[in-house]
C-alpha cells in the first residue's frame, strides 16, 4: 500500500472531537500506512503520530454510531475494574495501574490532582502505567499520562507505544477523556486539549475489511 515510509517525520492530525480524530487517523493509516508487524501479526501502520483533540468529551455521537459496543464495554472494564485482564494473559488492568499501582494502594490519579492543586504550574504531574517488576510478558499500550495547565485549561498528553486504530482506539480515547474530565472537575478548571502521541498507529490486516466498512459508513 503506497504512502508514508518508515523514518519520515511525525504526522499530526488535529480534530474537534474524539470521533473525528479517530476517523481521521484511521483513514490516514488505511490510505497511507506501510506494512509492518506487531506481535507477529501483519499490520499497516504510521510511525510517530500525534492526534490532537481540541474538545474531548466522554459522549461522542460518531463513536456511539460506529464503535463496537462490546469493545467499548471491555475497555471501560479495563479502566475501571481492578481484576486482572484474562484476554491479556492475566495482566494488571489499567484500573490497577492508575488507582492501585502495582497493588501497592497508590492512587496515581489522586496524586496528580493533589500535585496540581498545590501547584497549578507544575510540569511534572505525570502518571505511568508501566509496572516494570511485574510486566514481564505484557507492556501496556498506553504508557504515560501527563497533565498540565499551560493556558488556564487542563491539557492531557498521553504517550502510547502502539494503538490499534482498527478496533480499540476509539475506546481508549473515551476512557482517557473520562480521566481527563475527572481531574479537571476535581481542580475546578475547564478541560483543554487531549493529545495522543503514538509510536505505532496501526490497523491489523485482518481488520482491513471491517475498517473499510466503518470509513464508508462514516461518510453516509
Amino acid at each position: 500500500m503506497p504512502g508514508l515510509s518508515q523514518g519520515e517525520p511525525m504526522k499530526v492530525i488535529r480534530a474537534i472531537s474524539l470521533g473525528h480524530a479517530w476517523l481521521m487517523a484511521t483513514r490516514a493509516i488505511f490510505e497511507e500506512g506501510y506494512g509492518a508487524t506487531y506481535d507477529g501479526l501483519a499490520t499497516i501502520e504510521i510511525g510517530l503520530l500525534d492526534l490532537v483533540v481540541d474538545e474531548p468529551s466522554t459522549r461522542d455521537d460518531l463513536i456511539d454510531r460506529l464503535g463496537n459496543s462490546e469493545r467499548l464495554s471491555w475497555m471501560h472494564e479495563n479502566f475501571t475494574d481492578r481484576r486482572r485482564v484474562r484476554e491479556l494473559g492475566d495482566a494488571a488492568s489499567y484500573a490497577t495501574r492508575l488507582y492501585d499501582y502495582d497493588d501497592s494502594g497508590r492512587d496515581q490519579v489522586a496524586w496528580v490532582i493533589d500535585r496540581l492543586r498545590a501547584d497549578q504550574d507544575s510540569r511534572s504531574a505525570i502518571v505511568t502505567t508501566l509496572q516494570p517488576l511485574s510486566d514481564s510478558s505484557y507492556v501496556p499500550c498506553v504508557s504515560l499520562l501527563h497533565f498540565w495547565v499551560p493556558t488556564g485549561r487542563l491539557e492531557l498528553i498521553v504517550t502510547a507505544h502502539s494503538i490499534d486504530f482498527g478496533t480499540k482506539a476509539y475506546a481508549n480515547l473515551l476512557e482517557l477523556a473520562a480521566i481527563h474530565q475527572r481531574v479537571a472537575e476535581s481542580l475546578e478548571i475547564p478541560v483543554g486539549k487531549l493529545t495522543l502521541r503514538v509510536t505505532s498507529a496501526h490497523i491489523y490486516e485482518r481488520d482491513l475489511e471491517a475498517v473499510s466498512f466503518i470509513l464508508s459508513s462514516a461518510s453516509k
